[in-house]
């Protein structure tokens, strides 16, 4: 149980500090479908 929850702090952690990047890689997805839903217009 122990194991599970630094688990899930170290995570956490990752998360936090790459949420920029993260966040970064939706907008590129979410403009590439608008994109394409725009091409088939």
């Amino acid at each position: 149980m122990q194991m599970i929850q630094t688990g899930y702090r170290g995570l956490s952690l990752l998360m936090m500090l790459n949420w920029d990047r993260a966040l970064h890689g939706l907008t590129l997805v979410a403009a590439l479908a608008v994109g394409a839903w725009l091409g088939t217009l």
